[in-house]
Parts: C-alpha cells; structure tokens; sequence
C-alpha cells in the first residue's frame, strides 16, 4: 500500500492494517479549499501536521468544517516536494502510547501545499490569490521562536532582514517579509479582516508575531514601498488580530521503530529524508498522546469551532497564564535541564534520562519546588497536575524517540523565559532568588555544555543556535579540567568511584556531599590553593559579562541573588572526569536536605 489518494480507495486494506482512514473525501474538500480558502498556515513541519492538521481531521470527520489547511512553508521547500506532493498532501499520523503500542491514523486535512517563495513565479501567484479571498478567516504559524527574529545580538539586522527591507513587498524572503507582503495584498484587494495566529512555543507569541510584522511594515513605509494606511490597517483590531496562544505537544524526529513497524504492515514509501536544510522529516509523524492548545478567541472574521477538537478558546489573561505555566514552571525549563545535561552525561533519550536519580530530581526541583513557588494558577488546567503528567507520564514515555541534542537546540534564545521569568518572580516575591539550587544549577550545566566536552573528557557537537559562536568564543578561556584540584579533593571523600548509569549512558564518577556541617568543600578547598583560587576568579571573570546579561537571561543574575551560586557550580563542574556528575549529584542532594 502506498499513502495516495488512490490507495485509500481500498479500505479494507487499511482496516486489516490497523490504520484508520479519512470517512469524508479528502479530494472533495481540497477542491472546496482551493475555491474558497478558511485557513492558511506557515510552517509544515512535524508538530503542525500531526497536531493542527488532527485538529482539522477531526472536525471534518465530525462534519463541523467542510475545508482543509493551506500548507505554505517559509524556509525548506524539500518539505513540499519530498513530503507533500509525492504523497497527495496526505499525513500519516503515529501516536506513541507508553504501553509500547501505536495509534496509527491517516490525515486528509492538509489540503493544498505551497512554497511560500516569492520567486517563484507560480506559487507566489496563488498565495496572493489565497490573500485576497474576503473568506479567507486565519493564517496561523509554527515557523519557530527565531522565526520572528529581526535582528541580532548585536542589534543588527540579520542579514536576510536587511535585504527583505531594501526589496520591499514585491520580493521578500523571510517569513514575516513574506507574510507581511500578503497582508499587504489582502490590505489593497479590500482589506477584508484575518486572524494572525502565532502557533509556536514561546511566550507572547502573538505579540512577538504583531511586532514583527509592524516592524517590517513600518521600514517599508519609510521607504515609500507601502502606503500608510496600511499601517493603519495592520494596527486596526476591528480587522487584523494577532492571538496569543499557547501550545504543547512533544513531536520528535521520525522514529525508527515507527518507521519498521509501518513497513511491517506492508505500508510503502515511509523513509525518513534529510532535506538540503538538514531537515529530517519523514511521510509519518510520531508523537506523544497528550496534547493542549490554548488560543486568544479574538478572531474579527470568524473562526473553525477548534473547541469541539479539545481546543480551549478563552481570554488573554488565562493564555498568558497556562503558557507563562508551561514554558516558565511545568514542562520548558524541566526539558531544558534534561537537554543539556543529557548531552554531557552521554544520553539519547529524554525517556532514559528519567530514570537517572539526579536528573530526575533535578527536574522535580525546579518543578514542583522552585517552579511551583511562584507559577500562577491559571485556572483551566492545574500547574501541579500538569508538572505530574510531565514527570511521571511523559518524560518517562521511552516509546517516544525524543533525545536530549534536539530539545538543545536554540537554548540562548530559550533561557531568558524558561529560566529567567521564574527567577524574576522569585525576586520580585521573595526579595532575592538566592534559595534556588536546581534552576542555577540547570543553568551552570548549560555554560558547561558550551564547552562542547562531555563528562568523560570526550568533545561532542552543541546542536545548533545562532549564538552558538558567540557564547564559545566569551567562554574562550575556559576548558573543562580547570579547578582540577578540587576535583582531585572532593575525590577523596567520594564512596563511589565510576558508577555506569548503563551500557547506553555516559560513565560518571560521583562524590559525596560536603560535610555535615554544609560547609562547600569546593569554596574551602579554593581557599586554600592559590593555583585553584586563581581559575576561580579568571572563570568569575569570564562568566560576569554573561550571567549579568539582560538580553540572554531576563535578568541580571548577580542583582538575582545567584551569579556566584552559578559561578561556583560552573568552576565545580570543571574539576575533570566525573566532575558533572558529582556536582549533580552534591546539590540535587544538597536541595533534598533543604526540602
């Protein structure tokens, strides 16, 4: 069998498969999207197609909406021409239950898919089209948090940005560019009013999104390249609105075992491809069950009824609650710690991690301690309960191929929300941040990662992030054996020499807390050598400029009560082999005894 239109004529195939099939015509409803466009969305990739092309799916096998999804992807065309067209704009959706079993389920929702490039001359020419269509209700976006990125750490515009400025509506590039030169269109067609949706994991999305539009749309105004009354127009909420939302669902890379079982069944054509992006994508998407999506219900041209699909529509008070809970507290910072950490300690997978007893109370920390402290109640799901289900149901889900090097990726762009808001609270409630131990400690791993050295001494490659360059070159001075002679004192007391934590996981070496009395055996060992003291001040010297940074971390962490606290994990975790699993294991301890 092959995913096609053609081959879901034979039914019963499918059925002995397992696999459930669209009952509406998938054809059908993409001839009526193609006439009268409702919804268009920027960014194909995994999460939009198993997730918002479900939401869809279910709603038309409910006979609550009569059309499809526009698909239009913004940066690797590969998806469209390897992905979509060769398999009729079909998904195959795979949910990865934590019995070891899969749901398997075909999507008939995506029903047009478009490269959202402005030279080419086709597809360009039905986009406007697209825009210029009064029913046409929302456009909604997963193109990722730096996806709204105008500018660089420098403050400079990105490169891209800048020529996107310099040609104008006619020929942008870049998402927003591209995506404010089809408001444009639909602003001169009658400027019939549209719902911007901002579908991406990160905090006040719709505002990130509205700004970035604002601000290309306000340089090309500049320049006498748009009138300004579309200025006007963008900003009139009566006819375009920017929705806040927040999202949650782990999707990660296809999985092999998905990939194996689906041939098993005689299903044809499943092979993940790694597109000329270095995407790795496949015709199948696997996820995990759980799923929550909150949206601002400010739509000026009518909406789809998301909410007979589980979606909760509700106000921007409570959107900012639950993802403030998210993001800040309950899930972000918790797979964060695990990303970095994963990688020094030797992990592949998030599922495995959570059965290492410092990861996991590392993760409960900053959860249901540090977190918990201070997250708000949003009222439509429960922070407690939330945090639980991560913890204990889908972290430890090792059905799901999800490793710790993808959830590192862009971690620069991530910190300053996933740590810093929670920081911040803890100041502004408590007077000072200096009682945390698992988020500063999370954060010392992360300097540590930068390093590019992993516990045992071996290098590895950091996932990607556009300051990746930049933090190495600050951290320039520093190489992982610095402070080795605190490593060889806190040696001496240490009860276990080399515990393997598995035939898959690094090595590590684990030593014993301080003494009974709370004294840092680190601090008084620096005390006492001169040579030692010497790279703990040149490590506070170089960590100053970025743990007091605004811009990376929301906050300065020195004013935080936490710099030195960080400053001090950091040099620990230097002393050589084993030195981060032994600070892991001293403070996570360390937390146990204050609890």
């Amino acid at each position: 069998m092959k995913l096609c239109l053609n081959d879901l004529k034979e039914k019963g195939a499918w059925d002995a498969a397992g696999i459930a099939i669209p009952g509406y015509d998938p054809a059908a409803v993409a001839e009526r999207t193609k006439k009268e466009p409702l919804w268009i969305h920027f960014g194909a990739g995994n999460i939009f197609r198993i997730f918002i092309g479900g939401l869809a799916d279910r709603l038309l096998a409910e006979g609550a909406l009569n059309r499809g999804i526009i698909c239009a992807e913004t940066f690797d065309y590969d998806i469209i021409d390897k992905i979509y067209d060769p398999y009729d704009n079909l998904a195959l959706a795979v949910t990865l239950l934590a019995d070891g079993t899969m749901k398997k389920k075909v999507l008939g929702s995506l029903s047009e898919a478009i490269r959202a490039d402005s030279a080419d001359e086709r597809a360009w020419k039905r986009l406007k089209e697209i825009f210029t269509k009064p029913g046409l209700q929302m456009a909604s976006f997963t193109i990722t948090e730096k996806g709204y990125a105008l500018k660089g750490a420098d403050g400079a515009w990105l490169p891209f940005i800048k020529a996107d400025l310099e040609n104008g509506p006619q020929r942008p590039v870049g998402a927003i560019a591209v995506f404010c030169a089809l408001l444009y269109e639909r602003f001169r067609a009658g400027g019939f009013p549209l719902a911007a949706v901002s579908m991406d994991n990160c905090s006040r999305n719709g505002e990130k999104l509205k700004h970035a539009v604002l601000t290309i749309a306000g340089e090309w105004a500049q320049r006498r390249m748009v009138e300004q009354e579309f200025l006007s127009w963008l900003q009139d909420d009566s006819k375009l609105t920017f929705p806040w939302t927040m999202i949650d669902k782990i999707t990660p890379r296809p999985g092999e075992e998905a990939a194996k079982a689906l041939a098993a069944l005689g299903i044809s054509g499943m092979e993940p491809v790694i597109t000329k992006k270095n995407t790795y994508i496949a015709p199948y998407v696997n996820a995990e069950g759980p799923q929550y999506l909150v949206i601002e219900d400010v739509f000026p041209n009518g909406r789809p009824p998301l909410e007979q699909a589980g979606v909760y529509m509700t106000s921007r008070e409570t959107v900012n609650a639950v993802e403030r809970m998210k993001v800040t507290a309950c899930l972000n910072p918790l797979h964060t710690a695990l990303a970095v950490y994963g990688c020094l300690l030797g992990y592949t997978s998030i599922a495995e991690e959570m059965e290492d007893e410092e990861l996991l109370a590392l993760v409960r920390g900053i959860g249901l301690k540090e977190g918990m402290r201070v997250v708000q109640d949003p009222g439509i799901l429960s922070p407690e309960e939330f945090v639980r289900e991560v913890i204990e149901e889908r972290f430890p889900n090792r059905f799901i191929p999800d490793a710790p090097q993808r959830i590192a990726c862009d971690t620069s762009q991530k910190v300053g929300i996933r740590y810093g808001e929670t920081i911040k609270a803890w100041v502004e409630q408590f007077g000072s941040a200096k009682e945390l131990i698992y988020i500063p400690l999370a954060i010392a791993g992360w300097l540590r990662y930068l390093l590019a050295v992993d516990d045992m001494g071996r290098s590895f490659v950091p996932s990607p992030d556009p300051m990746l360059t930049e933090l190495r070159e600050a951290l320039a001075g520093i190489t992982a054996g610095d402070c080795r002679n605190v490593g060889r004192m806190e040696a001496q007391g240490s009860a276990d020499r080399a515990e393997t934590v598995g035939a898959d996981k690094a090595e590590s070496v684990s030593t014993d807390r301080a003494s009974a009395g709370g004294e840092d055996m680190a601090d008084s060992v620096c005390s006492r050598n001169p040579e030692c003291a010497e790279k703990a001040d040149r490590v506070s010297e170089t960590l100053r400029p970025l743990l007091s940074n605004k811009n990376i971390f929301g906050c300065d962490l020195y004013e935080a009560g936490i710099g030195e606290k960080i400053e001090r994990m950091f040099c620990e975790e230097l002393a050589g082999p084993g030195a981060v699993r032994a600070v892991l294991k001293k403070y996570v301890h360390e937390g146990s005894d204050r609890a």
